[in-house]
């Protein structure tokens, strides 16, 4: 009887083993959608064991900031007929969604995923869609408050709003209850593609805004260097959603940064490949959010930066 266990014990080894060894043999098949290549996400793509040529292949498609190139683009990664799909945002899972309702969408940095009707709940998404979002919403407050240690006197404020008329409803809403609280006047100013941002920068120098608030799409993240160049040449002081602006020549910024979602993206994608249902897989929220500062900006405008602001900045770019 012993021997016979053994003999089952080993056969049940050896079968654990060719399952295994399957697993570790098989290729990958990965769908990309976003706005431009995510270097970090590949590399921590890496560390987690899975590379490209080795165990996955990758299809990549990106929309440089244009808004109508994701319902353009979808169709092709879902013709790839990839394991996973990262995108960027909910727009982008939203024109996925369009196509296919079964491929795992893994998000990488959504504004409002429940509002935008793509998962159940962050808990428990119940669909097909997972990932992270920003709460840019939840930040416009603390946004305006640290324009304000930088600008004491603003009383009007510009926000430039990366969509047509109607769109970012809740970033603006709370934004809106934000300023009011403060006496603070906006305009906001609607910019859905690049050729509407001269003209939109002209507006703000002639009304004489006192600071500018710039909402963070794939359209804004892609032109922000043009952005950055833009407020610069307007003298116009200007908070961003990301340090990827203020890298890029903006004054300061406060909230998550984009390559640390798209790092954490990775494990979220890494799950899935290993049998994991995004339906199972709760939607994070970044816990650390940065602050960052342009000295090199703040000069050229004239400003200066208060101690106590520099002493939390997370950050200072000279």
């Amino acid at each position: 009887m012993t021997r016979i266990w053994a003999v089952v014990l080993l056969s049940m080894a050896f079968g654990y083993a060719i399952v295994e060894a399957q697993q570790s043999a098989k290729t990958y098949r990965l769908g990309i959608l976003a706005v431009e290549p995510a270097r970090e996400f590949e590399q921590e793509l890496r560390k987690l064991g899975y590379v490209e040529g080795r165990n996955l292949v990758i299809k990549g498609r990106y929309t440089h900031g244009s808004l109508e190139a994701p319902i353009r683009l979808a169709p092709e990664i879902v013709e790839f007929r990839p394991d996973v799909i990262l995108v960027t945002n909910g727009e982008m899972a939203g024109a996925v969604l369009q196509v296919t309702r079964s491929i795992p969408i893994v998000v990488a940095a959504a504004s409002d995923l429940v509002a935008q009707g793509l998962v159940n709940s962050l808990a428990k998404p119940g669909g097909n869609v997972t990932g992270l979002q920003i709460m840019s919403g939840d930040l416009a407050g603390k946004r305006i408050e640290l324009l304000r240690e930088i600008v004491p006197k603003v009383t009007r404020l510009a926000v430039l709003v990366p969509s047509t008329p109607g769109g970012f409803v809740p970033q603006r809403r709370a934004t809106e209850k934000v300023a009011d609280a403060l006496g603070i006047r906006l305009e906001i100013m609607w910019v859905p593609e690049r050729n509407k941002l001269t003209e939109a920068f002209s507006k703000v120098s002639r009304s004489r805004q006192d600071g500018l608030f710039v909402y963070s799409n794939p359209f804004t993240y892609s032109e922000r260097a043009e952005i950055a160049r833009l407020a610069a040449a307007s003298g116009v002081p200007a908070i961003y959603e990301t340090w990827e602006f203020v890298a890029a020549g903006g004054l300061v910024s406060y909230g998550p940064t984009v390559s640390a979602l798209f790092r954490r993206a990775a494990d979220y994608v890494s799950r899935i490949f290993r049998g994991a249902k995004p339906a199972d897989l709760p939607v994070e929220q970044p816990t650390k959010f940065e602050l960052v500062i342009n000295l090199k900006t703040a000069k050229a405008l004239g400003l200066t930066i208060p101690q106590t602001l520099l002493l939390r900045a997370d950050q200072v770019i000279d």
